[in-house]
């Protein structure tokens, strides 16, 4: 089937492979140059653009890494290069890199110059140094540093004020007027076929959000027989049904991280998320994808491990349930037929006085893959801990489900000797090993820190980091 949607302001059907990369259908056969080709990993940042993606009855953009991003995926879409963006004056945007001196080689520029403009294009957003800040998270400039590109913050409040969104910025001359027309010309676009969720056998790869995929397997994606998954809208949805809160298994770290359930059990989740992947890779990166992935430290993984959720398991019409408890079997095994897809999650209901904690110890602070990460679910009621969940990654071959800590936990006082004697019970469980992240020993110190955390974080009133540190 054609791949059919728009690039910049031009109408494109194609033929080509739906493994294709965006970047390279966009610099080879588009002969758009301004989208760069760095790492191919997704970590430069060089090769962004903007999706355009129809909700209701406007346009909504994300700024992507076009290098982890398959051309199947942007059917009946708005695919956005720099070019797409560019007037006969430099955009407010542009010109605040300049008057700050914010670009050298220029190779860089032009994926910055587009992760901000899908930044002013919320509607929602209040332009703030921590906003552009994190509008730059996926972006590397190794010439001309990070000080003048965080200081444009500051010509983008004078250019625009609070005058963010699309129609505003179409209205000031920001954006070209064409972006105005997208939703009704998008509209006429014919979907792709969807069905309930169940992909066929024939494909070789079901491919995501493809960032981990086309780090691994680029070079052959392109040539694959692929099945994208985004057509299937129900893996894309969140609700709150048969007491569960049933997250599809293709929403995005970023719009799991929004969701005013999520939010609501997990609060801190928006801090968590700066320390896991920058904005472009959230907007891509999906939570079955770090599921069915297997890391032993993924990151989300992690979370939903210590929620206890149930995973959907689908092939043609038949499904079955998994616990994810036992959905890892082995280094890299798990419990998942080769034609089946994961396409929901299942988070249960808790109750309000549930807390949740997540922590992570990497070589970088943010967009690094951890050493260690944790996750707790607690609930305390009258000063005994009644519920527990506590999970561990980087310290055994799967995302380990601490169990025997989990059950020492229930029962027991909130107080810092029940935390103690949690330590040696959590050291029993796991078996670290040494690699490039930490040695061995290492690993099991930051178990007992990681500990020490989440009680700290979570019950700050009954228990203080200075009470593990006593001087006899």
């Amino acid at each position: 089937m054609a791949c059919h949607f728009y690039l910049n302001d031009r109408e494109v059907r194609t033929t080509e492979p739906a493994g294709t990369l965006v970047l390279d259908f966009v610099r080879r056969h588009a002969n758009l140059t301004g989208t760069k080709e760095g790492c191919r990993e997704g970590d430069c940042g060089a090769c962004v653009v903007l999706v355009g993606e129809r909700v209701g009855d406007r346009v909504v953009y994300k700024p992507v890494t076009s290098c982890l991003m398959p051309l199947g995926e942007v059917h009946g879409k708005h695919l956005v290069s720099v070019e797409g963006l560019c007037g006969e004056t430099l955009s407010p945007v542009q010109q605040a890199l300049v008057d700050e001196g914010a670009t050298q080689c220029g190779f860089c520029t032009p994926g910055i110059v587009v992760s901000l403009t899908g930044y002013l294009m919320d509607a929602d957003t209040a332009i703030s140094p921590e906003g552009v800040k994190a509008a730059l998270g996926g972006h590397l400039c190794r010439c001309t540093g990070y000080r003048s590109l965080k200081a444009s913050a500051r010509h983008l409040h004078e250019a625009v004020g609070t005058g963010t969104g699309i129609e505003a910025l179409v209205a000031r001359g920001m954006l070209p007027v064409y972006f105005l027309e997208m939703p009704d010309r998008l509209r006429r676009i014919a979907p792709a076929p969807v069905s309930n969720g169940a992909a066929g056998p024939d494909a070789d790869v079901f491919i995501a959000g493809g960032t981990d995929l086309y780090v691994q397997q680029g070079e052959t994606l392109p040539e694959a027989s692929v099945q994208v998954l985004n057509r299937y809208p129900a893996m894309q949805r969140i609700i709150r049904e048969d007491g569960f809160l049933r997250v599809g298994a293709l929403t995005t770290f970023e719009d799991f991280a929004r969701h005013p359930e999520v939010i609501r059990l997990i609060p801190a989740i928006r801090d968590y998320m700066f320390l896991i992947a920058s904005w472009q890779i959230r907007n891509r990166a999906t939570l079955g994808g770090n599921i069915v992935n297997a890391s032993p430290i993924g990151d989300m993984t992690i979370l939903l491990l210590a929620l206890e959720t149930d995973l959907v398991l689908q092939h043609g019409n038949a499904a079955r349930t998994v616990p994810i408890t036992r959905f890892y079997q082995g280094y890299k095994q798990i419990d998942k037929a080769p034609s089946e897809v994961l396409t929901e999650i299942r988070i249960p209901s808790f109750t309000a006085d549930t807390k949740v904690h997540w922590e992570k110890v990497s070589k970088r602070t943010c967009l690094d893959i951890a050493s260690v990460n944790s996750a707790l679910r607690i609930r305390c009621d009258e000063g005994v801990i009644r519920e527990a969940g506590l999970t561990m990654g980087g310290v055994a071959p799967v995302p380990l489900f601490m169990a025997q800590t989990s059950a020492y936990l229930v029962g027991k006082p909130m107080s810092v000797e029940t935390v103690e004697g949690a330590f040696s019970v959590a050291q029993g469980e796991i078996v670290p090993i040494s690699d490039v992240r930490g040695g061995a020993a290492y690993k099991r110190l930051l178990v007992r820190q990681l500990l020490i955390a989440h009680f700290t974080r979570l019950f700050p009133e009954q228990i203080r980091v200075e009470a593990f540190y006593r001087v006899s």
